[in-house]
């Protein structure tokens, strides 16, 4: 039973990340202003894999990673997509020790916010060290730090991943669990 189960798992884990490859790669909706990118539905594969184990998390937050990298975006965005690995797995690891978050939705929507705030702050601190390097476009120095890398990046990835939270939960919610 244990080995079926593994497999299971793994094979899901192999499904969601294909998901997060795919996404990258053939999304119409999707807007790069670097340092910053929003592809609709991007994050949903990651957030399906934070529902299900911090393992499954990593791995999908690395695969993803990969999808961007596949896709051709600026290294700044596929740094960001690398640094998805940060709230992934603090997610996944909050959920496994408190499984009853989803039995309310004040306590999912408390752990949406965190989480989107953690994945935010994550991709501030992943394209910082490119905006401190003089590696962004002119324009981003014009604009400064605080539009470019806090606005742009950490605001715009909070609510894109807000959205994305509810795209996934609702996914979640509706698919069987066994």
């Amino acid at each position: 039973m244990e080995n079926r189960f593994n497999t299971r798992s793994m094979v899901v884990a192999a499904l969601l990340c294909a998901i997060g490859i795919l996404i990258p790669l053939v999304s119409p909706i999707r807007f790069v202003i670097e340092p910053a990118s929003f592809t609709l539905a991007s994050h949903v594969a990651l957030f399906i894999a934070v529902f299900i184990s911090p393992a499954t998390a990593v791995f999908v937050s690395l695969g993803t990673t990969l999808g961007f990298f596949l896709g051709g975006f600026p290294i700044v965005v596929v740094a960001r997509a690398f640094s998805q690995i940060l709230f992934a797995f603090l997610g996944a690891l909050y959920l496994k020790k408190h499984p009853n978050t989803f039995k309310s939705m004040g306590k999912i929507i408390v752990f949406a916010i965190v989480v989107s705030i953690i994945h935010g702050l994550g991709e501030i601190l992943a394209v910082s060290p490119f905006y401190i390097g003089q590696s962004l476009s002119d324009l981003e120095y014009q604009r400064g730090y605080i539009y470019s890398i806090v606005g742009m990046v950490g605001i715009g990835t909070f609510i894109h991943s807000l959205v994305d939270f509810a795209i996934a939960y609702w996914i979640w919610k509706v698919i069987p669990k066994k």
